[in-house]
């Protein structure tokens, strides 16, 4: 499944919730699904800046793949991080500093955080890109 065909999925699994208290009962639906971050990777080094909560997140190359992995110890931001992650793991650097996150907007995302946690949202994103921009370079 492409990344673009997976944020249809994603769009699709949202409008069946009719307001935001639905869907955000979905992201921590979708937090308690996530991964165990190892604790070795709950550092500095791996903590997000510009996050009203603490968020870690880690990638690492697994043959020609990108892995994220990610916590938060804000329930709200663990699921978000979930989304994400679920959609970028796996993908190619290219695939994943090249992608259109039209998602965000199309299920109301950003508008329905807090400034504080829209801002984290982008930081995230951005670092996930970074990532892929980096292991991108290596590959050329």
């Amino acid at each position: 499944m492409t990344i673009k065909e997976a944020q249809e999925q994603i769009i699709e699994e949202f409008e069946v919730y009719e307001d935001w208290m639905d869907r955000y009962n979905y992201l921590i639906e979708l937090s308690g699904e996530m991964e165990a971050m190892d604790e070795k990777f709950k550092t500095n080094e791996y903590l997000i800046e510009g996050c009203q909560s603490r968020l870690w997140l880690h990638a690492e190359m697994q043959g020609e793949k990108i892995i994220f992995t990610a916590d938060s110890d804000a329930i709200i931001t663990r699921g978000i991080v979930a989304l994400l992650t679920g959609l970028l793991s796996g993908r190619t650097p290219e695939e994943v500093k090249d992608a259109d996150l039209f998602f965000i907007d199309r299920i109301g995302l950003k508008e329905n955080l807090s400034p504080t946690r829209a801002n984290g949202l982008l930081a995230i994103i951005k670092q996930m890109k970074l990532y892929a921009l980096a292991y991108y370079a290596k590959q050329q």
